[in-house]
C-alpha cells in the first residue's frame, strides 16, 4: 500500500484512531504481569472452559465439563457467553487463559468508544463524536464494572448499546438512498442488539425498552412521511437481532426453572437493600468494596461530575435555542436523551420503589444501580453536544476555528485528569494462568463462586474433599436444537442481507 493510500486511510478512520489512542489509560493496568481481584473472579476459568469446549469442536456452548464442583455445569446456557467466545478462540490460537482474559477484557473497552463515537459523530460531527465516544470510555460506572466488580459480560453489552441505536439511526436517516443499501443498517442494528442480549442478558432487558420506542418514533415518523419501507427495515433490525441469538435466550428462558437461580434474588442481594442515595450520583468516594444498605457503601455509584454538567449544558441550550428552527431535529434527539437520562436515574433512586415491587422482572436486576448503565450512556452521548453546538455558533475563520479546538482538548484533558485515576485495580496480584485453571481451582474454588445454574436439589459439597471426580454427560435437549435451527435461519439472512447491500451501493457507485 502506498503513502498516499496510507495516509488517506488514517484521515478517513481519524476519529476511531483518536478514540483508541486515548483509551490507552483506561485498559493500561492490564498490560502488567499478574491479575488484580475483581468481585467476579470467575473470568480466567470461564475463558478457559470455553476454550476447552470450542478445542473439542462444540459450539454452540452450553456445557463445561470442570466448574459445578467437577459434575460439570450449564453456565453458557444461562450466562451470556459472547465475551467468553472471543476470550476461548483466543485460547485456541495458543494463548493461555489469562492472556486471553486480559485481551478480552481490554476488547470490550476499546468497542465501547468505537461504538459511541460512531453513534454521536451522526449527530455531533468529527469532533463531538470523539469527546462522546471518550466520555463513554472513562464514564465512572464503567471503571466501577471493570476494576471493582469484574463483571465482564456487563460492559462487554455496554460496548454495543450505541451500535444498536446507530443501526436503527441510519436505517430511517438513509431512506433517500437506494432502498437496499439500507440492508446494511439493518445488519448492524441486528448485530448491536444481538451484542447486548449474547453479551447480558440483564442489560438486553434495560435497553429493550428504549429500543421499542426509539423503533416505534421512527416507524410512526415514516408512516406520516408515508415512506411505509422504512418502517419493515426497522422492525427487521430489531426481529433479526433476536433471531440470531436464539440459540441463547430460548433456552436460558425456557430451561430457568431447572436451575437454582431464583436463589440469587433476595437475601444480600435483595434490590430493596440496594438503592442510591442522590448525593451519591455526584460524588461518593471510590472504593473496591460492596454495595450495602443505606448512603454508604463499599463502592461508588457517581454518574461523574463533568458528564453531569455536560448533560446540563446540553438541556440548557436547548432551551436557549428552543425558537430557532435550525436545530430543531436536534432538540428532539437531546430532549429524548434527557428523558432516557432522568428514567434510568429515576429507578436507580428509592422513590422508584414502588415500580420496583410491582413490576416481578426487576427483581432479577437486584441491583437498582445497574441502571447507571443508561445513565452513562445517555449522558455520554449528550457530552458532545456542547462542542457541536460551539462550533455552529463560531464563524468558520482562523482564530475561532483555534478557540473550537481548544476547548474541546481542555474538554479531554479534563475528563482524563479526573477519570483516568478511576481506571486502577485496588492492588496487582502475582498470579499466572495456572493459578486459576488447575483442578483445585476450577473445581472448587471457582465453583463455589458461581454455582447458582445448578439444579435447585442440588448438594453442594461441604469441602473439595467431595469434589466429583468425573463430570456428569450433557445431552442436548429439543429446546436446545430448535433454538440452534433459529439462529442459523438468522444468519442466513443476514448473509443474505450483506449480500444485498453490498450490491446495492455497487449499483449506486456505478450511477
Amino acid at each position: 500500500m502506498s503513502m498516499n493510500k496510507i495516509t488517506q486511510v488514517l484521515i478517513k478512520n481519524f476519529g476511531i484512531i483518536l478514540v483508541l489512542l486515548l483509551s490507552f489509560w483506561a485498559v493500561r493496568p492490564l498490560f502488567a504481569p499478574g491479575f488484580f481481584p475483581i468481585h467476579d473472579d470467575t473470568q480466567v476459568a470461564r475463558v478457559f472452559e470455553m476454550g476447552k469446549m470450542l478445542s473439542r469442536g462444540i459450539f454452540p456452548v452450553r456445557w463445561v465439563p470442570d466448574l459445578g464442583y467437577g459434575y460439570g455445569y450449564p453456565i453458557f446456557n444461562f450466562y451470556a457467553p459472547l465475551a467468553y467466545y472471543v476470550g476461548g478462540i483466543l485460547t485456541l490460537v495458543g494463548l493461555d487463559a489469562l492472556i486471553a482474559t486480559k485481551i478480552m477484557v481490554i476488547s470490550g473497552v476499546l468497542l465501547s468508544g468505537i461504538f459511541m463515537y460512531l453513534l454521536a459523530k451522526e449527530f455531533w460531527g468529527e469532533i463531538g463524536g470523539i469527546i462522546s465516544g471518550l466520555f463513554y470510555v472513562y464514564a465512572p460506572y464503567h471503571a466501577l464494572d471493570i476494576y471493582v466488580r469484574g463483571d465482564v459480560a456487563e460492559f462487554w453489552a455496554y460496548a454495543f448499546v450505541p451500535l444498536i441505536f446507530y443501526g436503527l439511526y441510519k436505517i430511517y436517516n438513509d431512506y433517500k438512498l437506494y432502498k437496499k443499501s439500507r440492508w446494511k443498517w439493518v445488519v448492524v442494528g441486528a448485530l448491536g442488539y444481538t451484542g447486548v442480549i449474547l453479551s447480558h442478558n440483564l442489560t438486553a432487558m434495560m435497553v429493550t425498552p428504549f429500543l421499542i420506542i426509539v423503533t416505534l418514533l421512527y416507524c410512526y415518523i415514516a408512516y406520516r412521511k408515508r415512506n411505509i419501507h422504512t418502517t419493515y427495515y426497522l422492525i427487521l433490525a430489531t426481529v433479526l437481532g433476536l433471531i440470531l441469538s436464539a440459540f441463547y435466550w430460548v433456552p436460558a428462558l425456557l430451561e430457568l426453572k431447572y436451575t437454582n437461580v431464583l436463589s440469587q434474588i433476595g437475601g444480600g442481594a435483595d434490590f430493596r437493600d440496594h438503592f442510591v442515595c442522590i448525593q451519591q450520583l455526584w460524588s461518593s468516594p471510590w472504593g473496591f468494596g460492596g454495595s450495602t444498605k443505606g448512603c454508604v457503601d463499599g463502592m461508588s455509584f457517581m454518574i461523574g461530575k463533568l458528564h453531569t454538567i455536560g448533560l446540563l449544558i446540553a438541556l440548557a441550550l436547548v432551551f436557549i435555542t428552543m425558537r430557532n428552527k435550525n436545530y430543531n431535529s436536534y432538540k428532539y434527539y437531546i430532549l429524548l436523551a434527557f428523558a432516557g437520562f432522568v428514567i434510568s436515574i429515576f429507578l436507580t433512586l428509592g422513590i422508584a420503589k414502588p415500580i420496583w415491587e410491582a413490576v416481578p422482572l426487576m427483581a432479577f436486576f437486584q441491583y437498582p444501580w445497574r441502571f447507571l448503565i443508561l445513565s452513562s450512556f445517555f449522558s455520554s452521548f449528550l457530552a458532545g453536544f456542547a462542542i457541536w453546538f460551539l462550533k455552529k455558533v463560531l464563524r468558520n475563520n482562523h482564530s475561532n476555528t483555534l478557540v473550537y479546538y481548544s476547548t474541546a482538548i481542555i474538554v479531554v484533558f479534563f475528563l482524563l485528569f479526573f477519570n483516568v485515576k478511576l481506571f486502577t485495580p485496588q492492588t496487582i496480584l502475582s498470579k499466572t494462568s495456572d493459578d486459576y485453571t488447575n483442578e483445585r481451582a476450577l473445581k472448587w474454588t471457582t465453583s463455589k463462586i458461581s454455582d447458582e445454574f445448578l439444579p435447585p436439589n442440588f448438594k453442594k459439597p461441604k469441602s473439595e474433599y467431595e469434589i466429583a471426580k468425573k463430570p456428569v454427560p450433557f445431552k442436548e435437549t429439543a429446546i436446545e436444537k430448535i433454538s440452534n435451527a433459529a439462529s442459523i435461519v438468522g444468519i442466513i439472512v443476514l448473509i443474505i442481507g450483506i449480500i444485498v447491500a453490498g450490491k446495492g451501493l455497487i449499483k449506486n457507485n456505478k450511477a
